[in-house]
């Protein structure tokens, strides 16, 4: 009877293996209760909701969207500028013509000296439009190229990631101080398959170096801009030069991390910059204004031109911060994108140490 009981009970705890997808001539489990699915699809599903989630990443993108990637060629401002454009073409080709016609009849040598001129400058027009376009292009790759690593590394998606990284390391590869990091990162999109994992790494050992140099650019920009309103005596000065000191900022900072603005590419990118300003650049401001008031106070206490100073120093500030993070082939995720007070700290110091800096000055 023992020996029976046992046999029963081996019987029942017998290992038994079942299919839990359904495949012909395949019995199913008796409860079907549950499916179950790989782990990583729900941390890539998880990351990729705080992704979507961050807003200063969204904020990024909506910026990028609505100037660099823009591809909307049809408005009614568009039109207008390509009609006007076409008609002062159209009047300019039918001058040039004439003139070309009445030269020839006073003399073939001056009409066909006026050919070849007007040869080379057709040339050297293609050769800049060539550039333009090649310009609007680059900087347009490098805006994807951000979305791109921004999903990447969301989805943990190791493909990508080694396309994405490559890309990077043909992007800087120009700059040859970075030239063994880059052959580095290369060898490591061969070996690491994690593909956050890969991200990370070329963030920090290729992009922080030229965050860096970017946030030395913000602060002498800043430094600049506030000394030189503090002891302009012109309002009209200090507008036109904290003017071209921001749009020399913004051209700079695309340089560094790889873009070459032309013309209408330049134009994109400020479209860019001020829609970043529109989301973000007014909190930020107000933020630092809070941090002077309650910290050190106001400069403007000891002079009220020191402190428009420290106000155009800010914005300068502002405006190189919204380029860093439009201008950049990869959103921040090693650390948090920098602020005011990381980038130009000198704008939030005490009234006497900024009274004393500014006697120096």
């Amino acid at each position: 009877m023992i020996a029976r009981t046992a046999l029963a009970t081996e019987a029942k705890l017998k290992p038994q293996a079942f299919r839990l997808d359904k495949g012909q001539g395949i019995a199913e489990p008796p409860h079907e209760a549950f499916t179950l699915e790989p782990v990583e699809d729900f941390v890539g599903a998880e990351a990729a909701t705080a992704a979507a989630l961050d807003p200063a990443e969204r904020a990024v993108e909506s910026a990028q969207r609505r100037g660099i990637t823009r591809s909307a060629l049809i408005s009614w401002g568009g039109l207008f500028f390509s009609a006007a454009s076409g008609f002062v073409l159209v009047a300019l080709g039918n001058w040039v013509f004439e003139l070309v016609a009445d030269l020839f009849s006073r003399s073939k040598a001056l009409g066909y000296a006026a050919v070849g001129l007007g040869g080379l400058a057709l040339l050297a027009l293609a050769v800049m439009a060539g550039r333009e376009i090649w310009s609007i292009g680059r900087q347009s790759k490098i805006a994807h190229m951000h979305m791109s690593f921004a999903a990447a590394r969301a989805a943990d998606d190791r493909d990508p990631a080694r396309r994405l990284v490559t890309e990077l390391v043909s992007l800087q590869s120009k700059r040859g101080s970075s030239a063994a990091v880059r052959a580095n990162l290369l060898d490591l999109t061969k070996e690491i398959v994690d593909g956050r994992d890969l991200i990370d790494i070329a963030e920090r050992d290729l992009i922080r170096p030229l965050d860096r140099e970017v946030s030395r650019e913000i602060a002498t920009a800043a430094k600049r801009v506030s000394m030189v309103t503090a002891i302009s005596p012109r309002a009209l000065v200090d507008v036109i030069f904290v003017a071209a000191q921001a749009l020399r900022l913004v051209r700079r900072i695309s340089e560094i991390y790889g873009g070459r603005p032309g013309f209408f590419g330049f134009l994109k990118l400020i479209r860019s910059v001020g829609a970043h300003l529109a989301i973000t650049g007014g909190v930020a401001i107000g933020d630092s204004l809070i941090q002077q008031v309650v910290g050190h106070g106001i400069a403007a206490k000891l002079s009220a031109r020191l402190g428009e100073g420290v106000l155009n120093g800010m914005l300068t500030a502002r405006i190189g911060l919204s380029a860093m993070a439009v201008c950049r082939p990869m959103p921040f995720a090693i650390e948090s994108p920098p602020g005011i007070g990381d980038v130009a700290p000198f704008l939030f110091q005490s009234d006497k140490k900024a009274a004393e800096d500014a006697r120096k000055g």
